[in-house]
């Protein structure tokens, strides 16, 4: 009686901490949740290997912003998951040459550094660059919302990976309280606007 009273006491506890893990796993947020509208979902078909590890080519030369074509090309092209450190957009001449657009309160066009050069992200959108500059500070990394986002070219996958539809691996999602924000490394998104490029070449 006392080992089968021993074996009913084990079973129990196991059923409710197997429970308890089930509610636990309910409760935690997925990317995909995340991704409600405006907010556009994309497949992993997207990031497959292609000529240039996820992309067709490399990025582009002269990155804006004084940003380092080797970092840019290895996270752009050959990673899903890391990211150029923390506060290394604060330490590139960004700040300082879009100082104009800050004074005046005009937006900034943020160029894909891939070889197309899509536009991708403009900011700041219904908020000041105050706002745009601390959210992106506290963060480490330039930190868009949902309206700042040019949901033409850009998707985000199930596990909050945030790319652009050529390619390019930009950021992750990772929402707040607020809703959804962008966590996007600058090297990404620091390339110029391209022409022609429908035979698989462009230019600036």
């Amino acid at each position: 009686m006392i080992g089968n009273s021993s074996s009913v006491l084990w079973m129990m506890a196991f059923m409710f901490l197997a429970g308890s893990l089930v509610v636990l796993l309910t409760m935690v947020p997925t990317a995909e949740a995340g991704c409600t509208e405006p907010c556009v979902p994309g497949s992993e078909d997207i990031m497959k290997p292609k000529a240039h590890g996820s992309s067709e080519k490399p990025v582009q030369e002269n990155l804006r912003w004084g940003c380092d074509w080797d970092t840019a090309d290895r996270i752009s092209n050959y990673n899903r998951h890391y990211a150029e450190y923390s506060g290394y957009w604060e330490r590139t001449s960004f700040l300082s040459d879009v100082k104009e657009q800050i004074d005046s309160g005009s937006t900034v066009t943020f160029y894909d550094s891939g070889w197309k050069g899509r536009p991708l992200f403009s900011a700041p959108r219904d908020r000041t660059w105050e706002d745009w500059i601390k959210e992106s500070k506290n963060h480490g990394w330039p930190s868009f919302r949902d309206n700042e986002v040019n949901w033409d070219y850009v998707r985000v996958l199930p596990d909050g990976e945030t790319v652009s539809v050529d390619g390019t691996h930009l950021g992750h999602n990772l929402p707040d309280r607020k809703g959804n924000r962008y966590c996007i490394n600058l090297v990404s998104i620091a390339g110029s606007p391209m022409e022609d490029c429908e035979n698989d070449s462009c230019r600036i």
